[in-house]
């Protein structure tokens, strides 16, 4: 966005809580964290030059080689003087008056500006778990998302993990291999499926680079945004046999990755095909974890894919090992945390470390930690009292020339995000060249889109069987937070109304 601002002769300033760029992958340094999507889709394709010459070394990249991409590009761009660093936002109030927002910082100083843009990311507020007895524990303690910047060693110690999400997932495996002993505790078995990683193939890259921009386009036709190498099978799974059902799952399985959940198009619309994915998945916990009891535990019952689907390397594996166990809080409630280590079940489990692998007040969080507040004194908070409302994810009636990238509302985390942020960065970009071209000084979205923007994204999920369990899409990680599905489902179709919106002249927005 910076890079956009500046690229249209405005003047632009980023304040960043963290001591360098990376977002994500600053923060995210657990062992084993790397991305999901395919590295030559998640990545920048705003230059193309960066593009061809910037080389990936895995099919997907690990969080140290994303950080230096990350490093690359804000210094190709020069991008790093623009940076205040260390900061942080916590008020921005918006001056009717003027026109203007006021906006305060962590250090103490205070500036205005015409349009305020929220870039802070929809997994970035780290939750820890509200557990008794959490700030007495005596050993180290981390949480995976907002993990040192310098190598934790784990060898000889007994360690415990809160949590089996994707960070978990993914760090599990890593430590086991460290520590004397390993003890999860497991609130909700997760679905993960193998990553299948590995040293990125170079003839399908230079494949990829010869025409790249064409690559670009077909994953934007794809409903994550990505993925478009393996596309999803729009065919039902109820319309094949058993027989050929479990070969397509298998052929996923094998592949490896996200793509499982496109075996069949119907997969999260009919709770009978999706049964038969779960299965699946279930069928092979059984063969690869050898007790048959840790097996029980670690399979999942609820539908797949209403959560966010995990991609592993050797997860399930490794509660073969004879230094990990599994404690399933459901049969040991977890009821507190002791200075020694953890309580669950009237057992006392001592620990050396302690990992927090429990996620984050997601898709909101980061923006309800600023006092936000628009028109007439509005608080931000108070008016999400009840769940995020907003217009395409970029806007919030009350609030003028406050624009947010991968809002609620828009299909951000249910998509590859890079391409998610670049198409909100060319939108906001596109508004405000418009704006000026216009003599327009104010852009705010209306109540009445505001509305019918609030029941569509709803309507879509409820075609849908996400709204079926309990996800962080709608909150229910977090005690308290209002159960609203936050994300749009279908990227091409959510460009699609951007872009309508764009040349009906930002209909749905007051201008003035």
């Amino acid at each position: 966005m910076l890079h956009k601002a500046r690229s249209l002769g405005l003047r632009a300033r980023v304040f960043e809580a963290g001591s360098g760029v990376g977002g994500t992958w600053y923060w995210n340094r657990y062992p084993g964290a790397r991305c999901d999507v395919d590295s030559l889709e998640y990545s920048y394709q705003f230059d193309e030059a960066l593009q061809q010459e910037w080389k990936w070394s895995e099919r997907y990249a690990p969080q140290p080689e994303i950080l230096r991409y990350a490093e690359h590009v804000a210094e190709r761009f020069g991008l790093k003087g623009g940076i205040q660093f260390n900061t942080r936002v916590e008020k921005a109030a918006y001056d009717e008056a003027m026109g203007r927002w006021n906006v305060a910082t962590s250090d103490g100083a205070q500036m205005s500006a015409q349009f305020l843009i929220l870039a802070t990311g929809c997994l970035s507020s780290a939750k820890l778990p509200e557990i008794e007895g959490r700030e007495r524990f005596a050993g180290e303690s981390y949480h995976t998302g907002r993990w040192p910047h310098h190598a934790v060693d784990f060898g000889g110690k007994r360690v415990g993990v809160i949590g089996t999400g994707s960070s978990a997932i993914q760090s599990i495996p890593l430590i086991a291999r460290e520590a004397k002993s390993l003890t999860v505790f497991q609130r909700t078995p997760t679905y993960t499926v193998p990553a299948r990683n590995r040293p990125l193939d170079p003839a399908y890259e230079a494949r990829v680079k010869s025409d790249y921009a064409g690559f670009r386009a077909r994953n934007s036709r794809m409903p994550n945004a990505f993925g478009s190498d393996f596309p999803r099978n729009e065919a039902s799974a109820l319309s094949v046999d058993a027989g050929n059902r479990r070969r397509a799952f298998e052929e996923r399985w094998r592949h490896g990755g996200l793509p499982f959940m496109g075996t069949f198009g119907d997969l999260l619309l009919n709770g009978e095909a999706n049964a038969a994915a779960a299965e699946f998945v279930r069928g092979k916990i059984q063969e690869i974890v050898r007790d048959p009891a840790t097996a029980a535990r670690l399979t999942p019952r609820q539908t797949i894919g209403c959560k966010r689907l995990c991609v592993d390397t050797d997860y399930y594996a490794t509660f073969n090992r004879a230094n990990v166990r599994l404690v399933d809080l459901r049969e040991s409630p977890l009821e507190a945390i002791t200075p020694a280590g953890v309580r669950s079940g009237g057992m006392e489990h001592a620990f050396d470390c302690l990992v927090f692998a429990t996620g984050f007040d997601a898709m909101t969080g980061s923006l309800m930690a600023i006092d936000i507040r628009g028109r007439a004194g509005l608080a931000l908070r108070d008016k999400w009292r009840d769940g995020p409302r907003s217009y395409l994810g970029l806007g919030s009636a009350g609030f003028p020339n406050l624009f947010i990238i991968t809002g609620p509302g828009s299909p951000s985390v249910l998509t590859n995000m890079m391409v998610s942020i670049e198409q909100h960065v060319n939108w906001i970009a596109g508004c405000l060249d418009w704006m000026r071209s216009q003599r327009h000084s104010r852009i705010e979205a209306s109540a009445q889109a505001e509305n019918a923007w609030g029941r569509h994204v709803n309507e879509v999920a409820d075609r849908t069987l996400f709204p079926t369990c309990n996800s962080w899409y709608l909150g229910a990680n977090v005690p308290g937070k209002p159960r609203v599905f936050m994300p749009l489902l279908g990227f091409p179709p959510y460009v699609e109304k951007c872009n309508e919106v764009a040349a009906r002249g930002y209909e749905g927005f007051a201008l003035s």
